[in-house]
């Protein structure tokens, strides 16, 4: 089973990568947004709760989404493995990611960290808020995720570079170009 987690800013193409990552190398996709928006969506408890959260730009508790996630990957079958989208998004998210994993006899393989500049990213969210209507996506609350990245999210790429796991992707290209970055570095691996 391959482990894969796609990290990197607010705006720098995760999701956009991870539709690509998952069709060449049959991964279950884990977006931790999609799974959140999905329970706002449905109007469940835990969306309501999730949406006041997320429209003031913070982020949830990390057991509720370390749990969101464990059942996720016990209800997948018939995938060579998972991408994680955007998780894990603190230190301690990935030391409960690295011990749920080794409860299953496994670990993380690798953590493809997109990079791109901020000024880059705010016009990606921009744009995008524009075309999907996502509420998250207004200036304020573009610079207070860039701040919470930063604070909170930046120190996992450090963490699992002391693993010697962290790979870099020039994320200030286009999609294709991207793309190919990170299959040169994963066909590395012989998945």
């Amino acid at each position: 089973m391959i482990y894969i987690a796609l990290f990197g800013p607010p705006g720098a193409g995760k999701g956009t990568q991870a539709k690509k990552i998952i069709e060449k190398y049959n991964l279950e996709h884990i977006s931790t947004g999609e799974i959140i928006r999905r329970e706002i969506a449905d109007k469940t408890e835990l969306g309501k709760q999730a949406e006041n959260i997320i429209n003031k730009g913070h982020l949830l508790s990390d057991e509720l989404v370390i749990a969101l996630l464990e059942d996720t990957m016990s209800k997948s079958h018939n995938r060579k493995g998972f991408l994680l989208d955007g998780f894990p998004r603190n230190v301690k998210q990935a030391k409960d990611l690295d011990a749920m994993l080794a409860k299953r006899g496994a670990s993380l393989n690798v953590l493809i960290n997109i990079k791109a500049p901020s000024n880059c990213l705010m016009r990606r969210m921009l744009k995008r808020a524009g075309e999907e209507g996502r509420p998250d996506d207004t200036p304020e609350v573009i610079e207070n995720r860039f701040k919470v990245y930063e604070n909170q999210t930046q120190p996992v790429e450090e963490y699992y570079k002391c693993k010697g796991i962290t790979l870099d992707v020039d994320g200030n290209k286009d999609v294709d170009s991207v793309f190919e970055q990170i299959v040169q570095l994963l066909d590395t691996f012989n998945f």
